[in-house]
């Protein structure tokens, strides 16, 4: 079993050495890991650091943002034949011990997809945000389930796992606006299993996040209308 990690990385001098580190010193008896680092037209030393120190790069020539970031590394995967694809950050939030956990409901076909959680009952995850986050992400998990009929506890949760089959869904096509919760609608449209697991994440040290506390509010609107517009949007 081969597993490619897709790591997108933006402006990710300060940590995405580390990461890959963590990265390259994990082993696992079940399955062979990969990794491969998009770099997202970053304008600071992340590309130079990259190639440097001789890790595995794929360098995009414009900034397409975290969709057409993970869609590249999809793509990646796809023409490469690998069996399982894993997002994963660059800034070292993700916990690569929790990697077994997140592949194994692939691994044992129980499931096209896997979310690694910090909000499902079992879950003992160093980190879950601030509480304005938490609440933005509770309304859209609702919102999804009112829609889809489809319970996602950490539906914005960047650490998730597909197999052959979404690899190649994902490839062809990728949600570029709100990539994370409109990916799982757009999995579910086409019929594909969708499961989450526990999973242990940390407090980001450098950089921040794209949602803020003050635009949180927004950002919530705005997701649920664009997943209502892909509701309503005809399958692949």
């Amino acid at each position: 079993m081969n597993v490619l990690l897709i790591i997108p990385a933006y402006n990710e001098e300060k940590s995405i050495l580390a990461t890959i580190k963590k990265v390259e010193a994990f082993q696992s008896d079940n399955f062979n890991l990969d990794y491969i680092v998009i770099n997202d037209g970053s304008t600071d030393n992340t590309l130079q650091l990259l190639k440097q120190h001789k890790k595995n790069v794929l360098s995009l020539i414009n900034n397409l943002g975290i969709g057409g970031a993970v869609q590249s590394g999809y793509k990646y995967a796809l023409e490469n034949n690998y069996d399982i694809a894993v997002q994963f950050d660059g800034d070292g939030q993700h916990d690569i011990n929790s990697l077994p956990n997140v592949v194994a409901p692939l691994i044992k076909n129980e499931a096209d997809f896997s979310i690694g959680s910090r909000f499902v009952q079992e879950s003992d995850t160093n980190f879950q945000s601030t509480l304005m986050r938490q609440m933005g992400i509770k309304v859209i998990s609702f919102f999804i389930k009112m829609t889809t009929g489809m319970k996602i506890h950490d539906v914005t949760s960047g650490y998730r796992a597909g197999n052959k089959k979404i690899i190649k869904l994902l490839a062809e096509s990728y949600p570029v606006r709100y990539p994370e919760p409109e990916s799982l609608v757009y999995i579910s449209k086409n019929g594909f299993s969708i499961t989450e697991v526990t999973a242990n994440m940390f407090e980001r040290h450098d950089g921040k996040s794209s949602i803020s506390p003050i635009n949180s509010i927004a950002y919530m609107i705005d997701v649920c209308l664009s997943i209502t517009l892909l509701i309503f949007k005809k399958n692949k």
